[in-house]
């Protein structure tokens, strides 16, 4: 198992149209920005695609996206145990762009706030709402110092449960991804 090509937004938008782009996100984040032409195949349901994933590599390069690049990453590790080739976008759709890449929105989808955004006005939200409350109900700072706590262990193991329950608000489900039309658009 080779580990997969790490390709900086600019050596990805130079190949671009040799490129299949699977972006790995959820369907709201897909749908708030995407890179032209990507596919939306969630982390979660990529072993469901991996037959149409190997037909598309035998006829030519994967490019596997996500935010920061590192479930597109952990997608390109899935992919090359099933001997499935593939490079991941470095710095995933931030790098993008942050270098000036357009990113395109899903036809009709609302735009949400990305997701570190969201998490950071929630706990925000909350760690002022616990000190505000805490000066009439001292009990109320256990909130702050909750949010506090979390956002330390969220640092520490690198996942977030904010996040995860935030991806689960309407606003970031526009809509459940399609996977099999996206696989359909996949064949040749």
């Amino acid at each position: 198992m080779t580990p997969p090509t790490d390709l900086a937004p600019a050596e990805a938008a130079a190949r671009l149209d040799r490129f299949t782009v699977i972006d790995v996100r959820s369907p709201g984040e897909y749908a708030s920005g995407h890179l032209p032409g990507a596919h939306n195949i969630p982390v979660d349901h990529l072993h469901m695609a991996l037959p149409e994933l190997k037909a598309a590599a035998a006829r030519g390069e994967l490019l596997m996206v996500c935010a920061s690049g590192k479930r597109s990453a952990s997608a390109c590790d899935e992919l090359a145990a099933a001997d499935i080739p593939a490079a991941t976008l470095a710095g995933g759709t931030t790098a993008w762009a942050e270098q000036g890449y357009p990113l395109h929105p899903s036809d009709g989808a609302p735009t949400a706030w990305p997701m570190e955004r969201q998490v950071r006005l929630a706990a925000g939200s909350l760690v002022v709402l616990g000190l505000a409350a805490g000066t009439r109900f001292r009990p109320a700072r256990w909130l702050a110092a909750g949010v506090g706590a979390g956002l330390v262990f969220s640092a520490v193991t690198d996942t977030c449960g904010m996040a995860a329950v935030l991806a689960r608000l309407p606003h970031n489900r526009p809509r459940a991804t399609d996977l099999r039309a996206t696989l359909e658009a996949l064949q040749p």
